[in-house]
């Protein structure tokens, strides 16, 4: 009874964001009809099309306003930085990192980021890293960079350096619950107290350590077997 009502909560709260999204373009089409020269109004109304998985309408308008504002280079690589997080959302990940590739000073550190999650998202672990670390020269301290930076050393099996990117994650950000839930495997490999990092997630983010029950127990049969090597 509970999960249904929650699935029906859930629900309801699915076509109340749709209702408002659908909302916001109409909003959003009026303000570009009486302002036709407001870049941000077209890199809006994509972002919110993104959201209503209208991809093919969103790319659309983004290469029409990129041929309109194609002589103001603010715009221009704004508008390229949305067309990129279009194809990211819509999984083309190729056409997302072409995109992304040839963004100026202005958003460089930000395309660097999402290029490292455009590699990470098609399991190119060591490219992903690369980007991740050159987004996080621009941007020390950010939490989602620092992040990606950490999920690729794990992916990897760079356990030692990965925790300390996790640290650094959960110094500025306490209440991650992804983060804790990944650095509790760390610490499980490195023979460490997990229990509260996994206690934290599970509080934080319980649909996250659900979902990561089976990366759990990969990680234990890694152990398992490392373990039986040993006594060999």
């Amino acid at each position: 009874m509970i999960n249904k009502m929650t699935e029906k909560q859930t629900g309801q709260g699915r076509d109340q964001d749709k209702a408002r999204s659908e909302h916001m373009v109409h909003e959003l089409v009026q303000r570009i009809d009486s302002h036709p020269g407001d870049a941000d109004a077209y890199y809006e109304l994509a972002t919110v099309l993104v959201d209503l998985n209208s991809f093919a309408q969103a790319e659309e308008l983004l290469m029409k306003a990129l041929g309109l504002f194609a002589a103001q280079p603010v715009a221009v690589e704004k508008l390229h930085y949305g067309l990129g997080n279009v194809y990211y959302a819509a999984q083309d990940y190729t056409k997302a990192i072409a995109e992304f590739d040839q963004l100026g000073a202005q958003l460089k550190g930000a395309g660097y980021l999402m290029m490292a999650q455009s590699y990470m998202a098609s399991g190119d672990h060591k490219r992903a890293l690369v980007f991740g670390l050159t987004a996080l020269g621009s941007q020390p301290k950010d939490v989602a960079t620092l992040q990606v930076v950490a999920e690729n050393l794990l992916a990897l099996g760079n356990m030692a350096q990965a925790a300390q990117y996790y640290d650094q994650v959960l110094a500025l950000d306490d209440h991650n619950g992804r983060a804790n839930f990944d650095r509790g495997l760390v610490a499980m490999v490195q023979g460490e107290d997990y229990g509260p990092y996994f206690k934290a997630a599970k509080s934080l983010d319980p649909r996250y350590f659900e979902k990561g029950q089976k990366k759990l127990a990969d990680i234990e049969r890694f152990i398992q077997t490392q373990k039986n090597e040993t006594k060999e």
